[in-house]
């Protein structure tokens, strides 16, 4: 009895304690996408715009190719496990310092840490990686287009911008991919571009 006297004025901050786990436990699915575990666009915004401090931070765009021809032909479900696939791997190529994100539908956005100066070889062969057919269902094949912006070429730009210039860099690696054979299209972007493709919103 003595023991149980002693404990009840500790359930109030028990309760308490028990509570802030389960918002964190909460607001921590709430930053994930659903689907491909990645994070959500707020969630990876607020990360990317940290990572933009690094003079060396790389900002890439990656976008399905025909993703809407892939649901009609094999179906949501063979969509669905395309997406969660490329969203892994895009994280894993984004590497332990880099941010991956799900900016919604088909398209992904990722903030990597160039440290050694190969940010062109690594991402081009992160383009091929994503384009490579998924294990379960090897009959659904596409490509994947990736275009990719230094932060340091664009000072004062923010993550807004240079999410602009990516997808510039990226819509031009998917118009000169379409008359050639290459699985996986990938575009960099250095200079200033005049104008965006017509329709098309910044992922902000």
């Amino acid at each position: 009895m003595n023991t149980l006297a002693a404990l009840l004025p500790a359930l109030p901050a028990l309760g308490w304690a028990v509570h802030a786990r389960w918002l964190h436990g909460r607001l921590t699915v709430a930053r994930h996408d659903p689907l491909t575990g990645l994070w959500t666009r707020d969630a990876f915004t607020r990360r990317a715009r940290r990572l933009l401090r690094d003079p060396r931070a790389v900002v890439v765009l990656a976008d399905v190719d025909r993703f809407k021809q892939v649901n009609d032909t094999h179906g949501h479900a063979a969509g669905d496990v395309l997406l969660s696939t490329i969203a892994a791997r895009l994280a894993h190529g984004a590497g332990p310092g880099g941010v991956a994100g799900r900016l919604g539908g088909d398209e992904f956005a990722a903030v990597v840490i160039d440290r050694d100066d190969t940010a062109a070889d690594r991402l081009d062969t992160l383009a091929r990686v994503l384009a490579r057919p998924v294990d379960t269902t090897p009959d659904v094949h596409t490509t994947v287009s990736l275009g990719w912006v230094r932060a340091v070429d664009h000072p004062g730009e923010d993550l807004s911008a240079l999410l602009h210039r990516a997808d510039e860099a990226m819509y031009a690696a998917k118009q000169s991919g379409r008359s050639g054979s290459r699985r996986a299209r990938i575009g960099r972007l250095l200079g200033s571009v005049a104008g965006r493709r017509p329709g098309r919103r910044g992922p902000a």
